[in-house]
Order: C-alpha cells, then sequence, then structure tokens
C-alpha cells in the first residue's frame, strides 16, 4: 500500500500543500471544493493507495494551507492557471491527467478539460458549481448560527466558532447530520477556526459568484467526462447535469442515491470504484 505524502509545494507562483501518492497508472489531480481543502480527500486516497494509484491532492490558493489569491484579475482565473500548472505538475512526463473535482474544483475540472493546451486526458466534476441559480453560497451565508456567530460583539473562543463551522458544514453538504463523522468534521473546520478565516472564506465566496455565471464552454471538451452526483445535494441540485450533457452527449453519470454534497466524503469507496472503472475503460489501462 503506497504511503501518503504531505509536503509544500509551488504551482504557478503560488505555495501549497499537496498530498500526494506515488502510485502507478494515469496521474489523478483531485481538487477540492469551495472552503474546503485537500483533506477532503483523504478517504479517497486511502482507496486509491490500496490500488497502487498515483494521485495528487492540493490547496486551491486562497483555502487550506495555500498562499491567498491576489486582488489582481478575476479569482477563476487565478485558480484555472493554479490548476494548468498542477497538471503539468502531476503528468508524467508526455503523459497526462485525469482532472477529478469536487464543486469549485468540480467547476475547475470541467474549465481545465475546455483547456487544449492542458494535458488533461479526461474529467470527473463531483457536483460540480458552475450551474443553475447559485443557492449554495446563500446557503451558507444564511444559515442563523453563523450569523449570530459573527454579529457577536466578544470574541468568541476558537473552540466555538469550530463547532459551529461543523454543525453547518454537517447541516449544508451532507445527506443527514450523521452522515459522516467527527474526524471528517474536523478536518473542514481546522481551515475555518476562528471570524478572520470565516471572513476571509465569505469574502472569496461573494468575488467568486458572479465569475461563475457563462463560466463554461462545454463545447471545447474532447476528453471523457464522468460526472457524478448526490442526489441528496442541498448546495448545487443535481439537475445541472443536464447541461453537460446537452453539450456532450457522451458523458456518463452516475447519480448517488442518498448522498449530499460530498461524495468523497459520504461514499468514498464507491466513487474510487466509478473513477477506476471509467479511467480504465476511457483510457484503456
Amino acid at each position: 500500500m503506497q504511503p501518503l505524502i504531505e509536503h509544500r509545494l509551488r504551482l504557478a507562483g503560488y505555495r501549497t500543500r499537496a498530498l500526494e501518492l506515488e502510485g502507478e497508472g494515469p496521474p489523478l489531480l483531485l481538487l477540492h471544493g469551495f472552503a474546503d481543502s485537500a483533506d477532503t480527500w483523504r478517504l479517497v486516497l486511502d482507496g486509491l493507495a490500496r490500488r497502487d494509484r498515483c494521485a495528487l491532492a492540493v490547496d486551491l490558493p486562497g483555502f487550506g494551507r495555500a498562499d491567498p489569491a491576489t486582488a489582481d484579475g478575476t479569482l477563476l482565473e487565478q485558480l484555472d492557471r493554479f490548476v494548468r500548472a498542477a497538471v503539468e505538475h502531476v503528468a508524467q512526463e508526455g503523459g497526462e491527467a485525469v482532472v477529478v473535482g469536487n464543486s469549485l474544483g468540480g467547476c475547475l475540472a470541467l474549465r481545465a478539460a475546455q483547456d487544449a493546451g492542458a494535458p488533461v486526458a479526461a474529467a470527473v466534476p463531483v457536483a460540480p458549481a458552475g450551474f443553475d441559480h447559485p443557492v449554495w453560497f446563500r446557503a451558507i451565508e444564511s444559515q442563523p448560527l453563523l450569523r449570530a456567530l459573527l454579529a457577536a460583539p466578544l470574541p468568541v473562543p476558537g473552540p466555538v466558532w469550530r463547532r459551529v463551522v461543523g454543525e453547518v458544514y454537517r447541516q449544508l453538504a451532507f445527506s443527514g447530520r450523521g452522515a459522516v463523522g467527527a474526524d471528517v468534521v474536523g478536518l473542514f473546520t481546522a481551515h475555518q477556526a476562528d471570524r478572520a478565516a470565516v471572513l476571509r472564506t465569505l469574502a472569496s465566496g461573494r468575488r467568486l459568484l458572479p465569475e461563475l455565471r457563462a463560466c463554461f464552454e462545454l463545447e471545447r471538451i474532447d476528453v471523457p467526462v464522468l460526472l457524478v452526483w448526490g442526489d441528496r445535494d442541498r448546495m448545487v441540485s443535481h439537475r445541472g447535469a443536464r447541461h453537460v450533457v446537452a453539450a456532450l452527449p457522451d458523458t456518463q453519470v452516475a447519480v448517488y442515491e442518498g448522498v449530499g454534497h460530498c461524495p468523497q466524503l459520504e461514499a468514498p469507496a464507491r466513487l474510487v470504484e466509478d473513477v477506476e472503472a471509467f479511467v480504465g475503460a476511457a483510457l484503456r489501462v
């Protein structure tokens, strides 16, 4: 079983944290969602390690332990440049990578597949953001617990922040409050542990939201696509799949029953199975 290596990388000028498996086969680049980090892929990485798969998960600029995005240009363009550099890094010499992403990461996976110059062999967007009305950010901002904490006149201890952020995370990201364990929630809240971190995240969301409107040119994609969605997704409706299928009729679609916005956490074994089968068939490996 391949060991998981945690280290630092510099990609497109941004310092970031990487979780890496030095395995075999077409390399997988794993991209997390808004407000999340590379830690969201730990359960999937464990499954991939048991299959001796080569994979890399990274913190996107502005999230986790990566450098912040800059004020210059659009946030989406900065993320695109970072992902292009990550794809080039993980792809073997003269080879190509499979880009897998959840939520915002799913949006970036599709946009990477649009980039004719990027060495992308296939894309697996998982509940990608960028389709239909963007309810995900409104759902976050309108959470009563979070609003009350942000309005508190006195300093709030870190453990209280983490407890409240964890409760909001459980309510919005999953099919039910008990769908994931405390360890999964703890990995998420470690990066949203105080008022300053939450305010930075919300500011990034407000900046990003208008950029996600009409952010795709799906007709430019000429690589295989597997679209994964949970049918209990409260953040991004699985009905958004129709846009991808309309533009790319050969898209494979897997809708997971009883799963919320993060299949990589609620159904990691199934996701690993589906990605492995898809890559094997699409790339004939």
